[in-house]
């Protein structure tokens, strides 16, 4: 199988610690791809020099884009790039040798398709990795390949059809993949999951940055005016269900224990479940932390994303003439 129609696109900033891995796995591909079309924001870190060197192993474009959000830098790296077939990519993340090849035969074999979604796996290093892994990111058996939205570190399309919806949306800087997703999907373009085209990342490393993290895409939810159900349960949830708990087990309700453990068996069970393979290499001590921290992550993404949905449901109120410029 030929890449020369397939452009590989990756936007950048400030990933000298990581792009190494992501350009090793690109040269290891079982096809090789016509060009790499880097965008860099503006790296500061040694990012540029580290992409220069890979130059001599791989067909690499690079372009310079200072202050450049991501929705921008990929529409700008698409803009430049030769090939019909755009596969997606991100700067931390090391690709499967096939990667490639399962993300662009279907599209190759198939001129009815228009978007392959590739997989993502977590690649952890730490006992908090392992349990981040497990708390926040589903595994391929709670997939439907039917209404699975990819994400861009794993993702090949048309350029065709990228051009009919007008592209990423540029005023947007996080989850901007979803809103690219669902714009696809409105104008009627096919998907396929290809679950074998996978994308492995290490997780979030603290509780510091994955609160940046959290808070950034509820930001987004809310700028992009995203799951309004989700996070309406989850303010009604904390006010009211923990303050009952609390109240219960204070004044000593027969219930109190019945509701705890069924509430944290609901809160908690998917999470565990996806933990429990990934603990065969740990120690006994190192499972023990792995397990504890499961609850702990899971309150503190649900308390960074209640911080920021309400941040971006503001900005969307201030910058309508942003969402509607003709309106």
């Amino acid at each position: 199988m030929s890449g020369s129609d397939v452009s590989i696109i990756v936007t950048v900033k400030n990933e000298a610690s990581s792009i190494g891995r992501l350009l090793d796995s690109l040269r290891s591909q079982t096809i090789s791809p016509s060009e790499v079309v880097i965008v860099d924001g503006g790296s500061t870190d040694g990012t540029l020099e580290r992409i220069v060197s890979h130059r001599p192993r791989l067909p690499i474009r690079l372009l310079i884009r200072e202050g450049t959000n991501i929705s921008q830098g990929r529409n700008e790296a698409i803009r430049a790039a030769k090939g019909e077939i755009i596969a997606s990519t991100d700067a931390g993340v090391r690709l499967v040798p096939h990667w490639l090849e399962e993300l662009t035969r279907p599209l190759q074999e198939d001129a009815a398709l228009d978007v392959v979604s590739g997989f993502f796996l977590p690649d952890p290093q730490t006992v908090f990795e392992t349990a981040m892994a497990a708390t926040v990111l589903p595994v391929e058996t709670e997939v439907d390949p039917q209404s699975f939205l990819p994400s861009s570190r794993s993702v090949a399309f048309r350029r065709e059809a990228w051009q009919e919806v007008g592209g990423y949306p540029e005023w947007l800087d996080f989850c901007e993949d979803l809103v690219f997703d669902f714009a696809l999907l409105e104008s009627g373009h096919k998907f396929h999951f290809a679950p074998e085209a996978v994308a492995y990342f290490r997780p979030r490393g603290s509780l510091r940055a994955f609160w940046h993290q959290y808070f950034q895409y509820a930001r987004g939810d809310g700028k992009a005016d995203l799951w309004r159900r989700r996070h309406t349960v989850r303010y009604l949830t904390y006010p009211v269900g923990v303050p009952l708990v609390v109240a219960m087990g204070v004044i000593q309700h027969p219930l109190w224990w019945s509701l705890l453990l069924i509430g944290a068996g609901g809160y908690l069970w998917t999470p565990y479940r996806r933990l429990r393979p990934m603990l065969r290499d740990l120690s006994l001590g190192d499972k023990l932390k792995a397990v504890l921290w499961v609850p702990v992550i899971r309150v503190w993404g649900d308390l960074a994303k209640m911080v920021g949905y309400p941040v971006g449901v503001v900005w969307r109120r201030r910058n309508s003439h942003l969402l509607n410029p003709d309106g």
